[in-house]
Order: C-alpha cells, then sequence, then structure tokens
C-alpha cells in the first residue's frame, strides 16, 4: 500500500501508473459552504476510487485503499523523499542484535475519539492482524515475529491469540521478539498495514472498517460508495506531517481520461496519473501543475500458474515471451516516454536494485521465438493478459500483445474488468484466465520488498501462485544476515535465481505524471509515487 507507504497493488497504468487540512475538521460549519464542484470549502480533492477491502490497515494492500488508510492512520515510521526512516508515532525503534527490537512511543498521541495510543494499542492490533481466524490479507507482513505460527498455523486452528514475541513495558515502550535475525525489520515498520487501533475496534471490526477511527493527520467524514470517501483535518494530530488543509475529497472515476477533464475545468484538484490518451498534452494543457517524477515501482506481467496455460511450463517459454516485448518502443510510443524499461525485478530507488545483466529482458524476436519453441511452447498457443480498464492500462496492454503475436506467433488477449476493485478480487480468488497486470510500489526502500513479498511461497500478494522451495529457502537465509547490507546482498542472489525461473516479466519503471488545478499548491510527490496531500494547500 504505500501507507508507508505500503505494500500496494497500484491501480493505474503504473500500478500503478496510467491510469486511476491543518486548520481544524469536522463537518462543523464547512460543511455548509461548498465549492461549485460540491467539496468543502478549504478541502482538497483527488482521484482516488473505490477501495477493494473495509478501512482496515491490515487488510488493504492496493493502492486505492491506501491512499485513504494513509491518511487516516499513522505507524510508527515512514519515510522521506530518500527513502530514509523517519519517526511519527516512534520516538526510536533500536536493536542491538536484529532479533529483538524496543520500540519507545512518542508520548501524547490520540485516536480520533480521544483514547490514548499506547503500547498495548499496537501489540493488540498485531496480534489481532496476525491471527488467522480475522483472515486479513497483510498477516503475511507479522511473520518475522515470534509466535506467529502459534497465532496463524499453516493448519488448522490457531493455538493462542498472542504472539509470544510481543511484550509491553509500559505505556510507551514495547519489544518486538522475532523468530530469527531480520536486519531490515524497521524498515518494515513503516508499512501502513504496523498501524495501532483503538478499543473500540474490536467491539464490532466490521463497522469499523466503514467509519474507522485512527489516529492519522485526517479523521473519517462519510463514505458514499463507489463516489467518494471524505476526510477533515484533524486538528490535534502531532506527527510531523500535519494537515496545511481542511480535509480531503477522495473521488471515483469510471476513466482516468474523465478525471483528467475535470482537473483541466476546475472541478477536481489532483490527478495521480494521466492516462495515455492525455500524456502527450497534458504538461501544455497544466503548465506549473503538470508534475514528472520517478518513482519506487514496477509494472510486470504475472503468469498464473494455477493455470492450464503456465501449470508445469518449462522457465524458458516465459523467458522468450519477455524477449517478445519491445519495451523500447512501446515506453516511447503508447507511453510517451514516460517509463524506463525494466533491467531486473526492482526499481532504482531501493537498496539492493541491480541489473542483472541479462538480454531477457531485451526485444530480440528471433530468439524469442526459439527459446518458447524450445521450451514445448505455450498450451493453446494463446494466452491473455488480465488489467483493470479503469487504470487506462488498455493501450500499452494492446501494444504488449501485438508485440508477442508478431514474434512468437503466440495469440495474445488483453482480458478487461472493469475496476481495480474486480481485477483483484479475479486475483485473489484464483479466477486469472493466464496472466495479470502486476505492479509494485515500495512499502520500503529495500529489495526485499519486490522479491519476498511477490515471489515468496507464502506471501498474499503472491497471486500468480508461484512456489519454489529453494528460493523459499535463499531467502530464509538473507534474513539471518548479521547486517542490513548482507541481508540486501543475499536478496540479490535471490533475484538471479528468479531470473532463471520467471515467476514474472518485468516490464518498465514507474514514473508519476499527474498534475493539479490552479485551486491548490504545494503538491509533492513522496518516493512511493504517492502524492503526499498533508502538504496540500488551498489557494
Amino acid at each position: 500500500m504505500r501507507g508507508a507507504k505500503s505494500a500496494k497493488w497500484v491501480a493505474g497504468a503504473i500500478v500503478v501508473a496510467m491510469a486511476a487540512t491543518a486548520c481544524g475538521g469536522g463537518s462543523g460549519d464547512d460543511e455548509g459552504k461548498k465549492s461549485p464542484s460540491g467539496k468543502p470549502e478549504g478541502y482538497v480533492s483527488i482521484d482516488v476510487g473505490e477501495p477493494q477491502k473495509p478501512l482496515i490497515p491490515a487488510d488493504t494492500n492496493e493502492s486505492l485503499g491506501s491512499y485513504v488508510i494513509q491518511s487516516l492512520f499513522t505507524q510508527l515510521l515512514d519515510f522521506d523523499a530518500k527513502g530514509e526512516i523517519v519517526y511519527t508515532n516512534a520516538e526510536s525503534v533500536t536493536t542491538t542484535d536484529s532479533k529483538t527490537w524496543t520500540v519507545k512511543l512518542k508520548s501524547g498521541w490520540k485516536f480520533h475519539n480521544g483514547e490514548a495510543v499506547t503500547a498495548q494499542s499496537y501489540v493488540d492490533a498485531w496480534n489481532w492482524y496476525a491471527n488467522i481466524k480475522n483472515q486479513q490479507q497483510n498477516s503475511f507482513w507479522f511473520s518475522d515475529i515470534a509466535g506467529y505460527a502459534d497465532v496463524h498455523p499453516e493448519k488448522g486452528e490457531p493455538k493462542a491469540d498472542k504472539m509470544s514475541g510481543l511484550k509491553v513495558v509500559d505505556d510507551t515502550t514495547f519489544t518486538i521478539t522475532l523468530t530469527e535475525k531480520v536486519p531490515y525489520f524497521n524498515y518494515k515498520l513503516g508499512y501502513a498495514t504496523f498501524a495501532p487501533l483503538p478499543k473500540v475496534f474490536y467491539d464490532d471490526p466490521k463497522a469499523f472498517g466503514k467509519k474507522p477511527i485512527g489516529n492519522g493527520p485526517y479523521k473519517f467524514e462519510k463514505w458514499t460508495h463507489k463516489k467518494l470517501i471524505q476526510v477533515a483535518a484533524n486538528p490535534d494530530y502531532q506527527g510531523p506531517n500535519k494537515a496545511q488543509n481542511k480535509g480531503i475529497q477522495f473521488k471515483n472515476y469510471a476513466t482516468v481520461e474523465a478525471a483528467y477533464q475535470d482537473v483541466v475545468s476546475g472541478n477536481l484538484d489532483i490527478i495521480r496519473q494521466v492516462g495515455p490518451t492525455d500524456l502527450p498534452k497534458y504538461k501544455q494543457d497544466l503548465g506549473e501543475g503538470a508534475i514528472e517524477q520517478p518513482y519506487a515501482a514496477i509494472q510486470t506481467l504475472v503468469p498464473a500458474f494455477y493455470t492450464a496455460t503456465f501449470k508445469d511450463m518449462d522457465p524458458k517459454v516465459r523467458q522468450g515471451l519477455s524477449m517478445a516485448i519491445d519495451r523500447e518502443t512501446i515506453t516511447k510510443t503508447v507511453l510517451n516516454s514516460t517509463r524506463t524499461p525494466a533491467t531486473s525485478f526492482t526499481p532504482p530507488q531501493v537498496k539492493g536494485n541491480q541489473d542483472l545483466g541479462t538480454d531477457v529482458f531485451t526485444y530480440n524476436p528471433a530468439k524469442a521465438k526459439q527459446l518458447v519453441t524450445e521450451g514445448g511452447g505455450v498450451p493453446g498457443n494463446k494466452i491473455f493478459i488480465q488489467y483493470n480498464s479503469d487504470g487506462g492500462h488498455k493501450e500499452w496492454v494492446t501494444a504488449v500483445c501485438e508485440s508477442i503475436r508478431k514474434a512468437t506467433g503466440v495469440d495474445c488477449i488483453g482480458d478487461a474488468k472493469p475496476d481495480f476493485a474486480t481485477d483483484l478480487e479475479a486475483r485473489d480468488n484464483d479466477q486469472v484466465k493466464s496472466m495479470y497486470r502486476g505492479g509494485w510500489v515500495a512499502d520500503y526502500p529495500v529489495n526485499v520488498n519486490f522479491i519476498k513479498e511477490l515471489y515468496h511461497s507464502g506471501a498474499e500478494a503472491n497471486n500468480g501462485r508461484f512456489k519454489d522451495a529453494a528460493i523459499d529457502k535463499m531467502m530464509a537465509e538473507a534474513d539471518k544476515a548479521n547486517s542490513l547490507e548482507e541481508s540486501v546482498k543475499g536478496y540479490q542472489e535471490v533475484e538471479k535465481k528468479l531470473l532463471e525461473k520467471m515467476p514474472a516479466i518485468p516490464l518498465w519503471y514507474y514514473r508519476i505524471n499527474g498534475g493539479h488545478g490552479k485551486g491548490v499548491d504545494n503538491v509533492e510527490v513522496d518516493f512511493h509515487g504517492d502524492l503526499e496531500l498533508t502538504g496540500v494547500t488551498v489557494k
């Protein structure tokens, strides 16, 4: 999600891309003062569609829900524009051995209902998130903690309701003991899934997900499904990212083109990602409001290994399909030079990114056809690429399919889903016909986030259901390294093995190509590619 910005799937043609506060808050007087666009005075509007799940931190791992979660909740730490740690709710997170970590909280923090945010708030939330009975999408993120297997067994009922590795020392201190050393564990804590919960959550989690009470820079106001979510600035917020506007409207659009027209006409303040149709002209239209900036995200094609198409397929075939894609031409023409062809499974902004020194990502139609043939071909000689039609992906998916078809003779067809939520549900329920448009934006700036969270057998976001015991073992060894640097090197070796197996086909790295209208200012982008909404000011 990026919360952290969060481990999350991206909605736009970018993932994420091409697509889909401080003055006080509440729904008092400002509710009655609305701009012509129907927005309360002093609020900022942005195109963010319907979240896939209820608004619970550990059940959100896609970019739309992530934007809302990040506005309502604040975790222990976050990252600056360079990917360096910035403490938010935590005063410090320390360790001497990478196995036992001590968290000290800043005192005086409160949830939106006035309840104090304490060490217990975190420990109780993490135990609930991790428990298999609660079926949270991001439960895997807590698997490093000692006792996780007791609350989240591979089979059967949980043996406990608390992880043994979490201990409350006092109101503002708790310790985290891991099963094994994990040198990068503090970086993981920057993901929004580690946010705390107030006591009222446990009374009715389902109701809470519809009207959440967080500890973040904004308070929840309303959710009109498939239309908008509205949050108001929290005047009592003590974090470094205090809102500089009165509130945010997250508005749902059927297409990115419709959102873009509203920005141009002044009915929407910010668009996260301009679609392919408008990319050639958006800088001229928006002038100083145009935004172009690389960030830590990658677009991929992910095989569904449970399908007849990819089950038991020789990796040579997937390598051949990769070489059949003319990334250079597609990024320059269809994507208007707004993407950079990928040379690895990780983006340049994360620790451990490396050029794998391979020709597997280079367009070579003759070799592509040779590899596909040597590997036994594609069953039925046809593949489908699933994508969400509200994200501006149709054009590049069509171009990729044409490139594959011309190079290899394998038929390739786009499989459009009406919106991102429908696309995600198909992935979650193993209903992908053969491949889907993947894309991942960094939750934390380490190569692990683009490897373990996507290709480990037990990872929730491993929707292609790729499984390789040897690779899982390599990841486990890298996690036990004595330092962050050694762990990063271990995952670089894992990545080389991924190249042999091809659990996905990397396409290109993202760049945010969005913008804002004349009614707002101070619109900045963080390293995850999220727009920093708390800093946006209304003119």
